[in-house]
Order: C-alpha cells, then structure tokens, then sequence
C-alpha cells in the first residue's frame, strides 16, 4: 500500500471515529434539550379559598383547559372538604367530568380525612410547611409540574404536585375528553404527610 492510500486510510479512519462521537454528542443534546423541555413547572394562583360552588365554577382555572388546571383545581377542592363535604364533593365531580365520584371512592376521602387530617391539601399550596403549621399566606400558590414521562400515554397527562410535608411530589392524572377539557381522572393527593408541629409531641 502506498503512502497515499496510508494517509486516505488514516483520514477515513479519524472521520468515522470523530463522526461518531459528534453524532452521539449530537443525540445527546437532543435528548437533554427534549428532556429539559418536558420538565415545565406551572405556578397557579388563586386568591382564596372560594365559598360556593358559583364561585369555584366561574374561576379561569375552571375551564380546564390544560391538565395543569384541572390539577390545582383539585387541591383547592380537597381544602374545601373540611368544612363542606357535600360541596366538596361537587367541585370534584366538576373536575371529573363524566365520571362522576363513585360510593368506594367518597368513602375513601372521607376515611383520609379522618383524625384531623385537614392539613394535607393546604401543604400544596407554595409556603405552606409543618413549621406554619400549613397555613400559607394568600394569595394560595399551586405548583404543578411535568416530567418526561408525563405524556407517555395518549390522551392523559400525569402531573406532580409538590407537598410541603412530604420528600416527593404526588401525582394527579388527567384525561383529555372531547370537548378538549382535561378531567381529573386519578389522584394521590392525600397520603399521609408530616403532621404541623402544634400537632407532632416530638416536634
């Protein structure tokens, strides 16, 4: 083989190496930059508590028009739940749509509200920690958050929901209907987090 045909071997050689290390630094930063895309947070605010179901229908949030909604809207429902049952329990079947509240699961609201567990989704509102005893101050910030797996299954969106008392976020799925609106269709709102101090002995 001649000098020529050493040094084209050599220079093919390099370009195939290089090449391949630029392509996969190339997918690499594709996969970064679609993964750092999928990470989105949503701040919702809303400035209180409502009183009614009028007024809780007739918030922006209440169009549902993207799942982030739908899921805040979910943590101001749960807080209505320790002075009003029944109306929080409205608010929820608005959020779900066409799937209404069944029996099993009323039960099972009411059961993760016993023994003064009404703390729990006032720990999603941005501030709210066992040291306040939950009690953030207004106006009430829900943080809703995306991941890369969010959307891996056509027509839903799974969604987190960081708690002041608990070390990771909790999720709410959504589904998207017909009418382009995203309904709440599973949560895990209400798992046990850490009790506010005035409440904890050992605190």
């Amino acid at each position: 083989m001649g000098l020529f045909d050493v040094l084209k071997q050599q220079a093919i050689s390099a370009l195939k190496t290089n090449g391949n290390k630029l392509g996969k630094e190339l997918g690499d930063n594709i996969k970064n930059a679609v993964k750092n895309a999928a990470n989105k947070s949503v701040s919702i605010e809303f400035s209180g508590i409502p009183e009614s179901f009028e007024e809780f229908s007739s918030l922006p949030e209440a169009g549902m028009k993207t799942p982030f909604e739908t899921a805040a809207m979910t943590v101001l429902a749960f807080c209505i739940y320790p002075k009003d049952r029944e109306l929080s329990v409205k608010m929820l079947n608005l959020l779900r749509g066409p799937r209404p509240l069944s029996g099993m699961d009323i039960n099972f609201i009411r059961d993760r509200f016993m023994d003064g567990k009404d703390y729990i989704p006032r720990s999603y509102f941005k501030g709210a920690t066992p040291e306040n005893d939950y009690q953030p101050q207004a106006p009430y910030t829900v943080v809703v958050s995306e991941n890369p797996y969010s959307y891996d299954d056509e027509g839903y969106a799974k969604l987190y929901i960081a708690s002041g008392g608990a070390d990771s976020p909790r999720m709410v799925q959504l589904r998207q209907a017909k009418d382009g609106k995203w309904y709440l269709w599973e949560q895990f709102l209400l798992a046990d987090i850490r009790q506010p101090e005035s409440a904890d002995p050992w605190a």
